[in-house]
């Protein structure tokens, strides 16, 4: 993935423009990730559906080892930067039910995630236990 940093430094500029934001808003939002070692702050751009209420981030990227369950985070949602609540799902039939409604959601996510669906739309159940199996949570935001 060689082009990632350059097409995140684009979405982060992006997702900060008064105008385009509330565009690209409507799937996309920036985390403010503080690393756990370094103190420093990550600016990280995702998709995330929207479910029961909350917002669903799923990622199997090593920056989630610095959210924790119960520790807020900020995030850029619409233009407008606000504090979430977290809650970090990283139990396998958790992940596989959530990575499940994400992927149905977003086609994108599913590609990215290598994540096959059926004709109906349904994730296969067989790539989401290898995504668990790889690494994959789900972050689920309680904007404030």
């Amino acid at each position: 993935m060689p082009l990632q940093g350059v097409m995140n430094a684009v979405m982060r500029t992006l997702l900060k423009a008064p105008g385009v934001s509330r565009f690209l808003g409507e799937r996309l939002l920036t985390l403010y990730v503080v690393g756990r070692k370094s103190g420093k702050v990550f600016e990280v751009p995702v998709a995330y559906t929207r479910h029961d209420g909350n917002l669903l981030v799923g990622s199997p990227f090593a920056w989630g080892k610095n959210l924790r369950t119960g520790e807020p985070i900020d995030i850029q949602l619409a233009g407008r930067r606000r504090t979430a609540d977290v809650r970090v799902v990283s139990d396998e039939a958790g992940v596989v039910e959530l990575y499940g409604v994400i992927a149905a959601d977003n086609k994108n996510f599913a590609s990215f995630n290598k994540i096959g669906l059926t004709a109906d739309g349904t994730p296969d159940r067989d790539d989401l236990h290898r995504a668990y199996a790889g690494g994959a949570r789900v972050f689920v935001l309680s904007p404030r």
